[in-house]
């Protein structure tokens, strides 16, 4: 019985050895084959497409920003460069953990608060796989001490930047602006592909203005990275293209003389050139300095010149209206001369007031025992106001704003800077569509002396001056003269349309009556300018001129001390020099500075004699 029992065990174990070999044989070739399929199917059904994504892992594009065009001087002094700087940069999504990998290198570089939330506002606007800067402007041991730990940092650079420089500082800064991070607002209106590797762009002034020329066009790298995604290889790569240089109009030694005898006061002075409108010189003061805004100001210190009395961010240049007193007397006489309303002989007595008829209203000159009779030359150069309301009152507010209005007065000049205003030509449509209220006689008397709702702002008056000094050419006024790219000579261009309009007399004498008595504004015996010009190498034609800030009743006596500072008179001065070869025209604005004649006078004398006597060497 054993041995039938063992016969048919073997004989059903080597069937059953049998099959279990042909399922496991058909098992591996069933997981083979599908081995060998999918094989198939990544390596040559996929095999682009796998391929591509590899290459995408492998390779990366590497936006390349282009080299800010630098902003020089007449002279060819760079008033901003780019200078390099150390930039310590996260790649966000090559990060695992980016508060805790802020915290470390905090041990080997010094990272303020500000550095950390202007990092994270910029994170929020910007790809994962974009270069965000954390810190720059490092120090070599900071640099040094990166270096020795930066394996322990993956997806932390530190990268070498230029970063935009205004070596002269304050100087000039309402006419070049600065650039500082690009914000919310502006990331919408730009092309975004071309600014993906900057993070700056011009805020205000020419670094605005100019903003398309001086940015240039980006470029591109495709590297290979490795795991860690660090550059191992540059594949190919299209140069960005640098921005364009600019050359001003501005000298910068002459805006330092400017700024200089201005002082602390604050005011507005522009230099301009008659003949081709070049502006030499715009100051603008107080003033502040533009290298804290490049890389993001800090709170305390913005509020701090937010929020200052003295409006440092203010360009009074361009957006200060002021009312320009005296100094529009000359054009009112020209009106006058040309209306026929006077010759340059007729006289006015000047008792020391002026009323109109019917009306008890008794409207002062500044000087109360009067002028006596006084013709055109005699009112320009002692600036008598009843001569003025006279001849204001003969020509009425329609003439004055039709003639005025030649000049630019209530228009903005087109210079090749934003955010100009135009001040206000009053009209009595203006006064219907401003005020809702008729326009009244004695409004006229006061805008024949640059009181009342007429308002200018010291660039209106450089270029009515200029025009006077032209006899009649009124130039739009420029910044930029020419334009210039690396290694190349600067060419002259026309960057925008500019616009040469002449003021046409009907008798071109008067352009010699109203400059004549500009002349005695200055060189003559009782000239209110005469201080200036006793030892002047060179002729000056000039108008003092000085603007209330408040009216006062009739019988009151304007007592300066008795004022607030902030309530004083403003003090004015317009002039160009050479009076036969005018090679500068001024205009001067010093708020609250009291009289013209003894504020405004002989900082403009300052300026003009500066700039022919050094910088010209005319006149000596």
């Amino acid at each position: 019985m054993p041995r039938t029992t063992s016969l048919t065990d073997d004989l059903r174990e080597n069937e059953q050895f049998r099959r279990r070999t042909i399922v496991a044989l058909i098992i591996v070739i069933l997981m083979v084959s599908t081995i060998i399929a999918r094989l198939f199917y990544l390596q040559v059904v996929n095999h682009h497409h796998f391929t591509t994504q590899a290459d995408d892992n492998r390779v990366t594009v590497v936006p390349l920003a282009p080299t800010r065009g630098l902003i020089f001087d007449r002279r060819g002094r760079v008033l901003a460069e780019n200078l390099p700087s150390f930039t310590l940069e996260l790649i966000p999504e090559r990060v695992v953990d980016l508060d805790a990998t802020i915290n470390e290198l905090g041990r080997y570089v010094d990272i303020s608060q500000r550095n950390i939330q202007r990092f994270y506002d910029q994170l929020q606007r910007k790809r994962r796989h974009d270069s965000i800067a954390l810190r720059s402007h490092l120090s070599e041991a900071e640099v040094a001490r990166f270096a020795v730990n930066r394996h322990r940092f993956p997806g932390v650079e530190i990268n070498a930047r230029l970063l935009r420089s205004y070596p002269y500082g304050a100087l000039a800064v309402h006419t070049l602006g600065y650039v500082s991070q690009i914000n919310e607002k502006e990331l919408k209106r730009i092309d975004q592909s071309n600014y993906s590797a900057t993070d700056y762009i011009g805020k205000i002034g020419i670094e605005k203005f100019y903003e398309p020329l001086l940015h240039g066009q980006i470029g591109y790298q495709r590297v290979e990275t490795n795991a860690q995604g660090r550059i191992i290889d540059v594949l190919d790569s299209t140069p960005p293209k640098p921005g364009k240089n600019l050359h001003l109009t501005i000298d910068i030694e002459l805006q330092r003389i400017a700024e200089a005898v201005l002082g602390d006061q604050r005011g507005a002075i522009v230099a301009i050139e008659p003949a081709t409108g070049n502006l030499l010189s715009m100051v603008s003061k107080p003033s502040y300095d533009p290298n804290l805004f490049v890389q993001g100001i800090d709170h305390a210190s913005y509020n701090a010149l937010n929020t200052s009395a003295d409006h440092p961010l203010f360009n009074r240049i361009l957006r200060g209206t002021y009312p320009p007193g005296s100094t529009i007397k000359p054009i009112i006489a020209l009106a006058a001369l040309e209306y026929k309303k006077i010759n340059a002989d007729s006289s006015v007595f000047c008792p020391g007031w002026y009323s109109l008829e019917g009306d008890n209203h008794r409207y002062r000159d500044w000087k109360r025992w009067g002028h006596g009779h006084t013709n055109v030359e005699k009112a320009i150069a002692e600036s008598c106001d009843v001569f003025f309301y006279d001849i204001a009152f003969r020509l009425g507010i329609d003439h004055m704003h039709e003639y005025m209005s030649k000049f630019g007065f209530g228009s903005i000049t087109n210079v090749d800077i934003s955010n100009e205003l135009s001040g206000i030509m009053p009209s009595r449509q203006w006064k219907r569509d401003a005020r809702g209220l008729p326009w009244f006689p004695g409004e006229t008397l006061i805008t024949g002396i640059g009181q009342g709702f007429m308002t200018v702002t010291p660039l209106q008056l450089a270029r009515a001056t200029a025009a006077i000094a032209n006899r009649g050419a009124l130039i739009s006024p420029r910044v930029v003269r020419a334009v210039s790219e690396n290694g190349e000579e600067a060419t002259t261009i026309n960057l925008l349309e500019t616009s040469s309009e002449q003021i046409q007399l009907k008798n071109d004498k008067h352009w010699k009556n109203v400059v004549e008595a500009m002349q005695a504004v200055v060189h003559g015996p009782q000239g209110t300018a005469r201080k200036i010009g006793q030892h002047s190498p060179f002729k000056i034609a000039g108008k003092t001129g000085t603007a209330q800030v408040f009216g006062i009743k009739q019988d009151e006596i304007y007592v300066k001390e008795e004022i607030a500072e902030r309530l004083q008179d403003h003090a004015l001065f317009i002039g160009f020099a050479p009076i036969d070869d005018p090679q500068i025209a001024i205009a001067v604005i010093v708020e609250n500075g009291g009289s013209g004649s003894s504020t405004a006078a002989p900082i403009a004398y300052q300026v003009l004699h500066y700039y022919l006597t050094t910088l010209t060497d005319y006149g000596t």
